[in-house]
């Protein structure tokens, strides 16, 4: 606090209120040095509270702790309050224009297949153009220029007044307008689909995403357990996380705006992401947070954590036990997370109202497109105006 006091609130600190009330002892809040929760550190020492409890400055800490054996060999735990899931949170995937959105109408195997297409019709045309020209003894000029050109326009549905003179030759033409037609009619119906109703891509869903992309950083809390959870799964991809992870922040309820800015994404619990949620969205009326499907680790069980022997601990098991039974510890937690469903749905289901204004990085691809064409095609002219002035 600025004042220098140290407050508490939420579930944990009504839970305060009544271990007092009912214990009728007297106490004062600490926080630890580094503001930690705690993890063993290389020379077997403890960081944060765990680090308190564990050289018994302070009779128990309130937490409350997912219950581990390392923890569970250096304090004694009272019975679990809950049990926590942990998972992936970051800034919410929002609709992005794509200037090359118009080639994502088909696979890159299509594409490469429609070029290889091009070419092997085009020189199937040009061959059998020649031989049915031998065969009736007909001279036709030109033939290559103007079976290839017909191919690209029958592909790209312009019309042509060349075609070939005999049977053979066009029903391989008919065979590739047939072809083009299905083909350009998937596509431009697959394309203003794309542009009508455009979609979200969440690019991280699982920690086999966060690991296999580039784009955004990932950080993890200091002093909580998960660092060593991922490392001792024996899992390449869960330990991938923590030896490609960009920094630790100190909690995750400290660094929600952070990872609203999307400054990096965070592995933390879910009820500090919903609480976050809830934040975020009761100050700019918005969700700009997204829970990843996959779940780091689920129904860890959570604690408050009391140094060794405590003669405290037996007579806070009851009233805990009292306290759960009575539903209050529920109570106490949906009084903490308002209910934001808006903000759980997959971003997927996010729409603008209306119809919007295609606008000009979306069809930018294609500009460019024509933009290059243009450039070509001058330096065609350039070329022909060279090579028509030396003759």
């Amino acid at each position: 606090m600025p004042d220098g006091n140290t407050t508490l609130g939420g579930p944990t600190g009504k839970l305060m209120e009544v271990l007092a009330k009912v214990m009728m002892f007297k106490y004062e809040l600490v926080r630890p040095p580094d503001g930690l929760w705690g993890a063993e550190q290389p020379d077997k020492s403890w960081s944060g509270m765990m680090g308190m409890v564990y050289r018994e400055e302070v009779e128990f800490a309130l937490g409350p702790f997912t219950i581990t054996p390392q923890r569970e060999a250096v304090s004694d735990f009272a019975i679990p309050l809950a049990s926590e899931n942990q998972a992936i949170i970051m800034q919410r995937p929002r609709q992005e224009t794509d200037m090359g959105g118009f080639l994502k109408a088909f696979t890159t195997e299509v594409w490469l297949l429609t070029a290889l297409s091009v070419a092997a019709i085009s020189s199937a045309t040009i061959l059998l153009v020649r031989a049915e020209s031998r065969v009736f003894g007909r001279a036709i000029k030109n033939i290559t220029s103007h079976s290839m050109l017909w191919v690209v326009k029958a592909l790209t549905q312009e019309g042509s007044e060349w075609l070939p003179e005999d049977n053979a030759g066009r029903v391989l033409v008919t065979t590739w307008l047939l072809a083009s037609m299905v083909f350009m009619s998937s596509y431009g119906g697959i394309l203003t689909a794309m542009l009508t109703v455009p979609r979200v891509t969440i690019s991280i869903d699982s920690l086999a995403d966060l690991v296999a992309q580039d784009d955004l950083p990932w950080r993890l809390e200091a002093g909580s357990m998960t660092p060593r959870f991922l490392m001792e799964s024996g899992e390449p991809v869960r330990q991938r996380v923590v030896t490609g992870a960009s920094g630790t922040f100190p909690d995750c309820w400290s660094a929600r705006q952070s990872i609203v800015d999307g400054e990096f994404v965070a592995i933390c619990d879910e009820t500090t992401m919903k609480k976050a949620m809830a934040w975020d969205f009761s100050t700019s009326g918005e969700c700009h947070l997204y829970i990843a499907k996959e779940k780091v680790y689920s129904s860890a069980w959570m604690a408050v954590a009391f140094k060794r022997n405590s003669s405290f601990l037996a007579q806070a098991n009851v009233i805990i036990r009292t306290l759960k039974e009575a539903g209050m510890v529920d109570h106490w937690l949906g009084q903490e997370i308002v209910s934001t469903p808006q903000c759980l749905r997959s971003p997927t289901l996010d729409r603008q109202e209306g119809v919007a204004p295609l606008d000009l990085e979306t069809l930018l691809g294609p500009l460019l497109v024509l933009a290059a064409g243009l450039s070509f095609a001058s330096l065609v002219f350039l070329g022909e105006l060279l090579v028509t002035g030396r003759s």
